[in-house]
């Protein structure tokens, strides 16, 4: 019977092994937030031999909510994208904003100990004593023996300090520093285990910290240019306990601050606000789950999943208050975000944003109309609106919860007045229906011009968006005035090369003319003549018309993607399919034009080399292929890996691809679609929905919200 016995608990204890190692996955374990902080250095990456670091996706691995005002993130290196690149080997502080561009990176602050000066504090560090995952970060600082955590609330950061050797507690902060001038900053303590204070840029960013140690004083060391002050605590029976440090932040005023702070944090422990963040990323996670994938694969997906729901962030406190751009206090009853990044982003994320999170992009909208109601325009981004196709799309899919007539109205003054925050050279694109390039013998790289191209081209689908939301609200004159302008990106469409080309402001083409070239901002806008010249997902037949025949098309658009790239070194410029070049914006959109042609498995085979190789590069393979640019680039991994891309985001439809899934089930609206895959291979054979043929590539929003299924057969290999 003993015998018995042990072998019955032996059994249970291999059945218990083997339920532990089978048990599922959470969502939030697949995210790594360390995908996207590297830096490519290999030319055969890169596509051309570097010189200087090129651009990552400037990610940052911090802890955040998504779309949240806090970002709480270690700083490796200042002005560098994010602060944080993987490579480096020093932490100089934790900020508690970031984007991923060369901006933001507020209030730092870092937990040190002993002697340091205001320009020798920095930690070293090591990857294999840090970690992170969605809502938490930790790294143990090897000169001050201190292990490090941080976890975060929607407007508050937690920091938890464990020291080594718990006496000579300190926080140090650096407000002379951020990714932006530093205008002013102040520091002071309100209470025995509390200090305040601001730190100002452009806008005021405040901050209210409550500590569960003393606070002896605070002191500043000066040195040089260099500027620093330490908070000391007060050394007592307390010595082994972790430094806790929970600050609020406001726009608005240290009482805002701290108002956030008693809301969301103040009687909260570590690992409550720890858990909460996760369950809050796992929820949002769960509206996509695949399955029939590797987990390789689905680590990426989830990890580019939760990269494109940080941007925009949040600006309004608790009680609804925020500073509006007249500088005013108020509150309007509704979440105000920041700006989106519009040239990046209009192209999948912000629909993508619609999908996942109706109610966030919702006041994102209200955000920038107020915006646009204070300086007459709507907020714009390098060189279109790209607002208008946002809020076209969204609209036409079905986000009614704002004011649409006050939001047209101002897409309305961006299409044909001039003025400060408007188109820039509207008028000349309205008079000639194109807009000029600047004569400029021997242009550079970093030459400064118009873009002229660019603009036109995307002046022309902007129009288009905005004609779309006339014609839903009824206003046939704007509809059909937008709609003629649509075509005007053709005016630029040389035939004696079949590329886009500039043109000078007598009309003629500029010369000489090497479409390989890349350029900055003369003619295209970071981008050369082959990535620029496939853009008009408005009108795909008409801009295959321009051509003499398909076959004369299809020809054009290989030799994109097979002449090489000719070794020029731009910093978001990076991999490439021939001339195609997936680190940047422009051409993401040019591998669809073969469905146009009845070529689909072309496209396929492109973007199937995208997805497996360009999200995962270099040693460490945490690399993207060029800059996340608040969430784009990861935006286009998530669509295309289910399935569904916004080839035209004004239009509220999808053009159907093959996804890297067996099957993925999509939360809509609160309702289920599923998309499944049949077959192995990159040519569509068959689509249904429902059960019902699609004779084309495309699924309308309107069909995914019945909450069917999408089955998608290919051809097997």
């Amino acid at each position: 019977m003993k015998n018995f016995n042990l072998f019955v608990l032996f059994c249970l204890s291999i059945l218990f092994v083997a339920c532990s190692e089978t048990k599922p996955k959470n969502l939030t374990d697949y995210v790594n937030p360390f995908i996207g902080t590297t830096t490519l250095w290999d030319s055969v990456d890169l596509g051309y031999t570097p010189t200087r670091r090129a651009w990552g996706a400037e990610a940052y691995p911090g802890a955040t909510l998504p779309n949240s005002m806090v970002q709480v993130t270690p700083v490796t290196m200042w002005r560098s994208g994010s602060g944080y690149q993987y490579e480096d080997s020093l932490i100089y502080a934790f900020t508690h904003t970031s984007k991923g561009h060369w901006n933001l990176c507020y209030v730092p602050l870092i937990a040190v100990k002993g002697d340091v000066s205001p320009d020798n504090y920095a930690s070293s560090y090591n990857h294999k004593n840090e970690s992170a995952s969605p809502g938490y970060y930790q790294v143990y600082l090897e000169r001050y023996g201190i292990n490090a955590e941080v976890t975060s609330t929607l407007r508050c950061a937690y920091h938890k300090y464990t020291y080594d050797d718990g006496n000579d507690k300190k926080i140090l902060a650096d407000l002379s520093k951020s990714n932006e001038h530093v205008r002013d900053w102040k520091i002071e303590q309100a209470g025995e285990n509390i200090f305040i204070g601001y730190q100002q840029t452009g806008q005021m960013f405040y901050f209210y910290a409550v500590t569960n140690h003393k606070i002896r004083n605070i002191e500043s060391l000066k040195q040089g240019d260099a500027e620093v002050n330490l908070v000391s605590f007060i050394n007592n029976e307390k010595a082994e306990t972790p430094l806790e440090m929970k600050i609020g932040f406001s726009y608005v005023s240290i009482e805002n601050a701290k108002m956030n702070l008693e809301s969301e944090m103040l009687s909260k422990e570590f690992q409550q606000v720890k858990d909460e963040a996760t369950n809050t990323w796992e929820d949002l996670l769960a509206k996509i789950q695949v399955s029939g994938g590797t987990e390789d694969q689905k680590e990426t997906f989830y990890s580019t999943f939760y990269r494109a729901l940080l941007w925009p962030i949040l600006l309004s406190d608790v009680n609804g208050q925020f500073v509006d751009d007249a500088g005013k206090i108020v509150n309007k009853g509704f979440r105000y975000y920041s700006d989106p990044s519009f040239w990046d982003d209009y192209r999948n994320k912000l629909i993508l944003l619609g999908m996942i999170s109706p109610d966030v992009a919702t006041d994102v909208i209200k955000s920038i109309t107020d915006r646009g109601e204070i300086k007459g325009f709507m907020p714009t981004f390098f060189h279109g609106d790209h607002a208008s196709t946002f809020i076209t799309g969204s609209y036409l899919r079905g986000l009614r919860d704002f004011d649409v007539q006050k939001a047209y109205k101002l897409l309305l003054n961006n299409a044909y007045k001039e003025g400060k925050g408007g188109r820039p050279y509207i008028k000349e694109y309205m008079e000639r229906g194109w807009i000029s390039e600047e004569d400029i013998k021997d242009p550079k790289l970093e030459t400064v011009a118009k873009a002229a191209v660019t603009k036109t081209q995307e002046y022309s689908y902007d129009d288009y968006a905005t004609a779309l939301l006339a014609k839903e609200l009824g206003d046939q004159d704007n509809y059909q005035a937008l709609m003629k302008r649509t075509d005007n990106y053709k005016n630029l469409f040389d035939p004696s090369t079949q590329l886009m080309r500039g043109r000078l402001d007598n009309g003629d083409w500029i010369s000489p003319f090497d479409p390989e070239r890349p350029f900055y901002e003369y003619m295209y806008r970071e981008a050369n003549g082959w990535q620029s010249t496939f853009f008009a997902p408005h009108d795909p037949k008409g801009f295959i018309d321009l051509y003499p025949d398909a076959n004369a098309f299809e020809t054009k658009l290989d030799s994109l993607f097979t002449i090489p790239w000719k070794n020029y070194e731009a910093h978001n410029m990076t991999v490439f399919i021939g001339q195609y070049c997936h680190g940047n914006q422009p051409g993401h959109s040019s591998p669809y034009l073969y469905y146009f042609i009845n070529k689909q498995e072309k496209a396929q085979k492109i973007l199937n080399k995208i997805l497996n190789e360009f999200y995962r590069m270099g040693p460490e393979r945490l690399a993207y292929a060029g800059m996340d640019d608040a969430g784009e680039m990861s935006s286009w991994y998530v669509l295309n890996a289910i399935g569904l891309y916004t080839y035209s985001p004004a239009d509220p439809e999808y053009i159907i691809t093959v996804p890297l899934f067996d099957k993925i089930t999509f939360n809509l609206d609160g309702k289920n679609f599923s998309i499944i895959k049949k077959g192995k291979g990159e040519k569509i054979e068959q689509i249904t929905y429902g059960g019902k043929n699609i004779e084309n590539y495309f699924i309308s929003h309107e069909q995914l919200k019945e909450g069917k299924e999408l089955v998608i057969t290919t051809a097997n290999e």
